[in-house]
Formats: C-alpha cells, structure tokens, sequence
C-alpha cells in the first residue's frame, strides 16, 4: 500500500503565516477530535498528519475523525485511517460541491465513489455533507439536495455516522432528515443552531459537536444551545485548521488543540472537567465506533 501524501492542498484562502501555538496543559481524561481536516495544510510551518496526532496525544487527545469533502479528499482519509490507528475516517460530497459536480455531469459518479469507500472498515461516518445556503444560490440548491439525500441513503446502508454540515439551512436540514429519514447515528457537525435547534437534537436523539467558535464572543446562541443540550449527545471537534478557539484566534488550528475547547466546555457547563471528558468520550465511541477495530495489516507503515 502506498502511502498518501502528507497535504493535498492549502487552506482556500492561501493559508496563514502565523506559527501553531504552544500546546495546552494536557487533559487528565482523554477525548477525540472527531472532526478535523489534516489533509489541508496551514501555517509557517506546516505540520504533518503523523506531527498533529503526536502532539494531539501528547495532550489528551486519543485521536480523531479525518473528514472529506470531495473524491479526492475522502479517497485521502480512507487511506490514511486505515493505516493510523489514531485516525477514523468520514467521506462525503461537501454541499458546495455538489452544484458544481452536477453543472460537469459528474455528480452521480461522484456519490458512487462515495458509496464504494463508506464500505471500508475504518470509515466510520459519511460526511460532511448537508446544505449550505451561505455559499450557494437558489440555481444550485436541487444539486445540494439530491447529493444529501444520496448520502443519507449511503450511510443507512452501510450503517455508519452521518456528519451534517449545515450552514444557513437549518429548517431545510431537519425538513429533510424527516422526509428521508435520518440514520441512526446523526451529528451536526460543527453545530451553529440555537437552543430551539439543540432541544430538537435532544428529541431525536441527534448528536450535536462544538467547535472552537463556541469561545468567540458573539457566540452566545450557541453557548445557549449548549446548556440545554443532553450531555450524552455532546461532541467536541476542531473542524482544523480553521475555527480557531479564542485566545489563539489568527493561528493555525490542530487536533492538540481541542483541550482549550474542553476547558470552555466545561466551564460554561459549570461542569468538573474530568467528568465532561469521560462523558464526551463515551459519545464519541458510542457514535463511531473503537479506534482499535478495522486496521489494515500493514499499520504498521502509519503515516
């Protein structure tokens, strides 16, 4: 088995020239990143998928769930999570993809792919994918919708996670889970709802995950979403390299990163650390599954 490259691209905007910051005081009960994008690189100095997970574990932070948004990117995290133990892996069509798949006549051949790599054993989520009304005009949103559903239907086969990203979609998100059918095990990643949002998770059983921007200042909705939300369906994420957590705001996001999140987690919960951790960890290998199971015979070539 070949191994993957270490970045296939930079961030979008050309990426940052700040350095990575100095990693937190480490957590005494570890987590999971479970949604991170090491495939992108960013920074002065970039650090390698192998240097993230390293300095992720050197902190408390036992692994992560590496994400795709196109063929390339999830071909990627297949390949990757199947030769590191620290990685589970979740491939998808991002939502903004998919008008331009669909204007090429490709977006059918596209989910298939999909489909093909969500068999594999270390993938353990079919994401991100949802909607997207941000970034994506009214011309573009019959594709949105047909790849969603698509990728519903391949995650309910295949009986794995589903990783929602949802940006300026709520209503038509839940409109079409209803309709379609939510697989059993259904996470917003990168919530960016309200309390009305979170209670609506909590009635069906939705996992909600919260990324660094739950720190920054004008953030209240979802600190508010986050006190009425069922500890048992909380998850917490970097979505790195972007997303930064305050007070590293301008720098580079990681994995090793996570503990500032925790820290704030906990805080706003009035909740004792250890416990949230150990509570977030449950869900987090309740969602996906063991780190331990599905590794291919040659592991030991880890990135």
């Amino acid at each position: 088995m070949t191994a993957p490259a270490d970045h296939l691209r930079t961030r979008s905007d050309g990426g940052r020239a700040a350095e990575y910051p100095p990693a937190p005081e480490p957590l005494a009960v570890a987590v999971y990143d479970n949604h991170t994008h090491l495939e992108i690189a960013d920074g002065a100095m970039p650090l390698t998928p192998h240097e993230h997970l390293e300095r992720a574990a050197s902190v408390g932070v036992a692994g992560a769930v590496q994400v795709g948004t196109d063929v390339a990117t999830s071909r990627w995290s297949a390949e990757m999570a199947a030769r590191e133990p620290r990685l589970l892996a979740a491939v998808a069509l991002h939502p903004n993809e998919a008008p331009e798949l669909d204007a090429r006549g490709e977006l059918d051949a596209a989910i298939d792919v999909i489909d093909e790599l969500a068999a594999q054993p270390r993938v353990r989520a079919v994401g991100e994918t949802g909607l997207d009304f941000y970034r994506t005009g009214d011309d573009g949103r019959d594709a949105q919708f047909r790849s969603f559903e698509a990728h519903l239907d391949i995650a309910k086969r295949h009986g794995i996670a589903l990783q929602i990203h949802d940006r300026d979609a709520h209503d038509e998100v839940v409109a079409t889970l209803r309709r379609a059918g939510a697989p059993d095990t259904t996470i917003f990643h990168c919530f960016s709802g309200d309390a009305e949002l979170a209670r609506l998770a909590a009635d069906t059983g939705w996992y909600c995950s919260f990324a660094g921007n739950v720190t920054f200042k004008n953030a209240e909705n979802l600190r508010e979403a986050l006190r009425v939300l069922p500890r048992e369906l909380l998850l917490v994420e970097t979505d790195a390299p972007y997303l930064t957590p305050v007070p590293l705001r301008g720098r580079p996001n990681a994995p090793y990163l996570v503990p500032h999140t925790m820290r704030f987690l906990a805080e706003t919960l009035d909740a004792d650390l250890d416990e949230l951790c150990a509570q977030v960890a449950e869900n987090t290998v309740r969602a996906y599954g063991s780190w331990d199971d599905g590794l291919a015979a040659d592991a030991a070539g880890s990135a």
